[in-house]
């Protein structure tokens, strides 16, 4: 693998560093920060993508066609690692733009992509994914959620959980089943559901963290119109795994890990600063075995993650390694968090409302929000699976 850029992609990467100089807010990161309200918060996100658009740095990804730059997959590269280099603030419709609109591409009708993808890249309107059930998880195949087809509409009735944004979106990619006849995963169909079509009722979920990003979500006779069925009726499953695929593959997995990395260096400068027994926390040996550690995973998660973009550079089709990527970030970054967490001792509880707290008390937050990490987008059960049965060949 060739880590040298070329001028093209110098010319890029400059060009996007300006753009964020010139655009984020004077101070950020230093004196300026992401608002702490959660609604204050989600709104400030999504400004930021609306801005991103405006500037033409929103779905770079994308074919120009539908509002995107075409990006090659070395300048998906750059943006990730630049946007956190800078600590540039997530976009809030991240489902919408990283899954629906590459679900669309893939699966979608030419008049599916124009209603829809617009309004994506520009921030109008936000998605969420109905895909997880109460019992149907990790076992997404046996979802209960029924569509029923009655004339020119669909009805559904049923539950979804752990819905990121619902209560943000305008719209929801949604998993239902469609003939309970067929085998589990030929039953399922992968429908475009209007969020404010009635039926639908929303129940934020409050989290260890004290956020409420996720959602219950309850659709009781609601109807669908038949043109918002993606692909063939029951065969949502094939097209599910095209939105997983991107959902765990190495855009997703190199964007986390840029942002863990320039992270980094704080658990480091906050266990130097922080005296325990006389002195350093980071003069205990073991502790500071530990955070080498964490250094070193990051850095081999970085470059297992352009090896999968090396492969796709050269036209191997996505596949179970995808699996692997998300399994190592997940661990990966628990560790990290629990390594900084240990190393506060006893101040480790202080949130970052109390003025004795290290960090802000980030690293308490950072903490609390790893534990979904080894659940959502398929947990490490699930991925340990694929790994063996189709990477490693091992029987079911």
């Amino acid at each position: 693998m060739d880590f040298n850029l070329s001028a093209e992609d110098l010319s890029f990467r400059d060009e996007l560093r300006q753009w964020l100089a010139d655009n984020l807010p004077a101070g950020w990161g230093v004196s300026v920060f992401e608002p702490e309200d959660e609604d204050e918060n989600a709104m400030f996100r999504l400004d930021w993508e609306r801005k991103l658009f405006r500037g033409g740095w929103n779905g770079i990804a994308w074919p120009k066609k539908y509002g995107g730059r075409g990006a090659s997959l070395i300048e998906q590269a750059i943006f990730a690692e630049e946007m956190a280099r800078a600590k540039a603030p997530e976009g809030l419709n991240i489902i919408g733009r990283n899954l629906v609109a590459t679900t669309l591409l893939h699966h979608g009708t030419e008049e599916q992509r124009q209603r829809y993808l617009p309004k994506i890249i520009a921030g109008e309107e936000v998605w969420c994914q109905g895909f997880s059930e109460p019992n149907a998880g990790s076992d997404l195949a046996s979802v209960r959620c029924k569509a029923e087809l009655s004339g020119d509409h669909f009805v559904v009735n049923g539950q979804k959980i752990w819905t990121s944004f619902a209560q943000y979106a305008q719209w929801c990619i949604l998993l239902a089943r469609t003939d309970a006849t067929l085998p589990k995963h030929q039953g399922i169909s992968f429908l475009l559901v209007d969020m404010k079509t009635p039926g639908i009722s929303i129940r934020p979920l409050r989290q260890i963290s004290g956020e409420s990003e996720f959602n219950e979500t309850f659709f009781d006779d609601v109807e669908v119109p038949v043109e918002n069925l993606v692909g063939e009726l029951n065969g949502g499953w094939k097209i599910a795994m095209t939105t997983l695929a991107y959902e765990r593959g190495p855009e997703d997995a190199l964007g986390r890990n840029s942002h863990l990395n320039p992270a980094t260096p704080k658990p480091i400068e906050t266990t130097s600063s922080l005296r325990r027994g006389g002195r350093s926390a980071i003069d205990d040996p073991a502790l500071r075995q530990r955070l080498a550690k964490s250094v070193v995973e990051l850095e081999l998660m970085r470059l297992n993650i352009l090896r999968s973009f090396s492969k796709a550079l050269k036209g191997a089709p996505r596949g179970p390694d995808s699996s692997m990527n998300k399994l190592y970030w997940s661990h990966v970054t628990q560790d990290l968090y629990e390594t900084a967490l240990e190393a506060l001792g006893p101040l480790s509880p202080l949130n970052g409302g109390d003025p004795l707290s290290p960090a802000e008390g980030k690293f308490q937050m950072s903490f609390l929000r790893s534990k979904a990490f080894t659940i959502y987008s398929g947990s490490s059960e699930i991925q340990r699976n694929i790994i063996a049965e189709r990477v490693l060949g091992l029987p079911r």
